[in-house]
């Protein structure tokens, strides 16, 4: 494992970061099962990507690792996604045998979604080709700092079993499961700050 240097993303980087969470996604079991054709994948998980995490530009809390190796998009206490475009953009994109389950889905992640000032991490992602090598693991103590100093929690919905243990090393506990119709569980995770 080499160490890993992170950096605080402009707004020009937002193209490159989106890039790198693409491909962190591409295996991801529910960016794949609301987008399971490739090539719509590749169209579409941008425009989703950019409305679920876009506002951690403004809000200077989107970074990347090693030259966009991987990239996390947190928004802090009082900012969330863009929901209504989110939300409109999932209506019309997603597969037809899928769209009854999505506003359950909505809402269940609204259930478990801390209602008192949080830190929320919607997307995390390490480039496959650089994955194992610490990244993720340099990208998310990086974000936690502002969490202890401020005396914050932090919540994240995890999409991906295999990411469980990265977060729980980090202090995230699994709260709940969200599931719907043939969705894949979702697993919401909540951090004390330390």
């Amino acid at each position: 494992m080499t160490a890993s240097t992170v950096a605080t993303a402009a707004v020009s980087d937002e193209a490159r970061i989106i890039g790198v969470l693409t491909l962190a996604f591409s295996s991801d079991p529910m960016a794949r099962w609301s987008q399971p054709d490739p090539q719509k994948y590749l169209e579409n998980f941008p425009l989703i990507a950019a409305a679920f995490g876009g506002n951690a530009f403004a809000n200077e809390t989107a970074y990347y690792a090693d030259g966009y190796a991987g990239a996390a998009l947190w928004l802090p206490p009082g900012v969330g996604p863009d929901d209504e475009t989110l939300t409109t953009l999932l209506e019309r994109i997603a597969p037809e045998e899928i769209k009854n389950d999505m506003p359950g889905i909505f809402e269940q992640m609204e259930k478990y979604h801390p209602t008192e000032p949080h830190w929320y991490l919607p997307m995390i992602g390490v480039d496959p080709s650089q994955q194992g090598k610490g990244v993720g693991s340099t990208l998310m103590k990086h974000a936690l700092v502002p969490c202890d100093r401020d005396g914050v929690i932090a919540y994240l919905e995890s999409s991906n079993p295999k990411n469980i243990s990265l977060y729980e090393r980090h202090g995230f506990e699994v709260i709940g499961e969200i599931q719907v119709g043939s969705s894949p569980t979702l697993r919401p995770m909540l951090r004390q700050p330390r």
